[in-house]
């Protein structure tokens, strides 16, 4: 017999560590659990990271466990929350880490993935799995433990909360300046093959800064990679005024505040497009190894350049159907499938319509 679900939760736990795109995609969820029970106390345990891109979030208390701490980081996690029992925990991370992190938490329920969105055997971990929903978006996907409580008004709504302080960090490099942000790398991860080419980037660059008058910001962690990446497309930009290097100038909620204020933002699948999905900022993604319809901007798909079908097809030998929803292109050439006149053609698009400020 499956164990109920609570009619009227008290106190709801949110188990999910990362990423900075994931957990931007999953606040609609957290609103739509706060318009259903107004007075429930929500809890949500959060990577390190994470937490600098949320902190403030209305409504919600962030309890936050470092990954690089391992086992001793989960020990002192379980200590702090030791007299909390959750009347139900949405454990939405799939990865045996989060996994072994919410045996340590005391609640009535545990909620996780069903069986065919599951990952490393998470569906183990749980008392109660989603109904599934294939081919379902990662926004979708969250929203769906708010359905299987009984939540019925699923609005997406974000109210990310971005701090004045991080405004006045955004506006010492952006200076009054209509401008562009553009991130051109993702994490960097084992076989990720993401990252577009570093001439393409400044062929747009340069077209944004000609033809609109539109300075480009590039940011990134500053990372040795993203540097040299930044420097390579640096190089192939001859105007100097169209271009401001913000690579490791901005702290998380600084790039929320530069993103919030831009004409629109340009980068492949990363945490960036997120942000500027969940702040309604245009964005044009750049996707060829990762499936657009599961994992990209979720207002702003229909800019993005995707290719994913096409690099199935050239790199895999397949029909996208064929695939599973979630499966990637690994092969370091397919972001060479989008041509700078691709991303060219989407940014007139994007800066001859008027943009809605709702």
């Amino acid at each position: 017999m499956k164990r109920p679900l609570p009619a009227q939760p008290r106190h709801i736990g949110i188990l999910r560590l990362s990423a900075l795109g994931d957990v931007c995609n999953l606040v609609p969820t957290v609103r739509a659990l706060q318009r259903q029970w107004p007075e429930a106390r929500i809890t949500w345990i959060i990577g390190k990271g994470e937490h600098s891109l949320l902190a403030g979030l209305s409504g919600v208390e962030f309890v936050v466990y470092d990954k690089s701490s391992g086992l001793a980081g989960m020990r002192a996690l379980w200590r702090q929350l030791a007299e909390t029992r959750f009347d139900v925990l949405l454990h939405m991370q799939q990865a045996i880490r989060a996994s072994l992190l919410g045996l340590g938490l005391k609640t009535d329920m545990r909620v996780g993935y069903d069986r065919a969105r599951s990952k490393d055997a998470q569906h183990w971990f749980t008392h109660r799995q989603l109904p599934p929903h294939p081919r379902a978006h990662v926004v979708d996907s969250f929203m769906d433990f708010a359905r299987l409580l009984g939540v019925e008004d699923t609005r997406l709504e974000w109210q990310l909360s971005v701090p004045d302080a991080a405004f006045d960090e955004a506006r010492r490099l952006s200076a009054g300046r209509r401008y562009l942000v553009v991130s051109p790398c993702s994490s960097v991860r084992v076989r990720n093959f993401r990252n577009w080419s570093a001439e393409g980037f400044a062929a747009v660059i340069e077209h944004a800064w000609q033809q609109y008058g539109l300075v480009t910001l590039l940011t990134g962690s500053g990372t040795a990679k993203e540097r040299e990446m930044c420097e390579r497309i640096a190089a192939q930009v001859p105007d100097r005024e169209a271009l401001v290097d913000a690579v490791g100038q901005l702290s998380l909620k600084g790039l929320l505040a530069l993103i919030d204020e831009a004409q629109a933002v340009i980068a492949p699948d990363s945490g960036p497009v997120h942000m500027a999905n969940a702040l309604h900022t245009p964005v044009i993604g750049l996707y060829a190894t990762s499936n657009l319809q599961r994992t990209g901007p979720y207002h702003w798909r229909h800019l993005a350049v995707d290719r994913y079908p096409q690099a199935v097809a050239h790199f895999l030998h397949k029909d996208v159907e064929a695939l599973g929803w979630g499966e990637r292109v690994r092969h370091p050439d397919a972001m060479s499938l989008i041509a700078a006149d691709d991303v060219i053609d989407r940014l007139d698009t994007l800066l001859s319509e008027p943009r809605d400020e709702t």
